[in-house]
């Protein structure tokens, strides 16, 4: 094995083609971590009206729902722009 670095820019050999993580990746794991530290940190319970219900819940529940909220409505628009996107695209071949 060679002891002499590589030069600047060269890929890794070692590594595999395509094996980095990518920036939303990375981003979602920092973001999952904040998220579990912030629940971690907020474990009181609180009195939750919405509309004629009234609930006692802990506060890192209502956290993690809220995310778990987002996170599906950030999917499902998604997947609606995918749709729309190819739906174009198939339209676009047939002219």
């Amino acid at each position: 094995m060679s002891t002499q670095p590589r030069p600047t820019g060269e890929p890794d050999p070692t590594m595999p083609e395509g094996s980095r993580p990518s920036l939303g990746a990375v981003a979602t794991i920092v973001g999952v971590a904040v998220l579990l530290v912030f629940m971690l940190q907020n474990r009181q319970d609180i009195r939750v009206h919405l509309f004629f219900w009234h609930v006692t819940l802990p506060v890192w529940f209502i956290i993690f729902g809220s995310a778990l909220l987002g996170a599906l409505v950030w999917i499902a628009a998604g997947v609606f722009r995918r749709r729309r996107r190819r739906k174009a695209d198939r339209q676009a071949r047939k002219a």
